[in-house]
């Protein structure tokens, strides 16, 4: 078995969130399941100060190199992956998820999610192979995978009544829980959209690790 790890950078404002790509690494490892990390080859809408919280004006990054710093190097460009290699995919959250793999931070539910991301997610999902989005990443479920799509991002009001307006179905869900869409083999958690500290990040997305990997098999 071989999954797919997609990212968004490094960072937890303007790329992947550092500690939840770790708990998913990890959790693929304990089961013995290799994966691939793997982002696409654009500049990030924006680099954020992690300190300040504040916007870096002048200040431009690469979505894929600083990926390749959660990854230890270990990354292809997401144009070269093929659908066919993985048995499933998984997209840890952060605001770059919604900053470079779609622009829902900037425009809501008038989104788009960039070509690659959405091609090949679909891909992994035609193919009947099980898709896990966790955090603020399920915000792209009802545009790859269709209207009705069950899927979590945990109480958020504002961002449920969006994944309803673009066709989801969100079901609320406590952050130690995953939410799974069975007919579609989408599998969310609500990570850091909900934790309050690591442990509780963990719980969850061990859970969605776990289901995606049966899936899976």
């Amino acid at each position: 078995m071989k999954i797919a790890v997609l990212l968004a950078g490094s960072g937890v404002f303007d790329g992947s969130e550092i500690y939840e790509t770790t708990l998913t690494l990890l959790a693929l490892d304990r089961a013995d399941v290799r994966y691939q990390c793997m982002a696409p080859n654009i500049a990030q809408a924006h680099v954020i100060n992690h300190i300040t919280g504040e916007q870096m004006p002048g200040e431009k990054r690469n979505v894929l190199v600083e990926a390749a710093r959660l990854a230890r190097g270990e990354i292809i460009d997401l144009k070269v992956a093929d659908a066919s290699d993985y048995d499933a995919l998984i997209v840890p959250g952060g605001f770059g998820v919604a900053k470079n793999l779609c622009d829902f931070a900037f425009k809501g539910a008038d989104m788009q999610i960039n070509a690659e991301v959405r091609d090949f997610a679909r891909a992994v999902h035609r193919a009947g192979k099980p898709v896990g989005l966790i955090c603020i990443a399920p915000t792209m479920a009802a545009q790859l995978f269709g209207e009705g799509v069950a899927c979590t991002i945990g109480s958020n009001e504002d961002v449920a009544a969006a994944i309803e307006s673009m066709g989801g179905k969100h079901v609320p869900c406590p952050v130690d829980e995953c939410v799974v869409d069975e007919e579609r083999k989408v599998v969310t958690t609500p990570a850091y959209m909900e934790a309050g500290r690591i442990r509780e990040a963990a719980a969850g997305i061990e859970k969605l690790v776990a289901k995606v990997v049966a899936m899976a098999g």
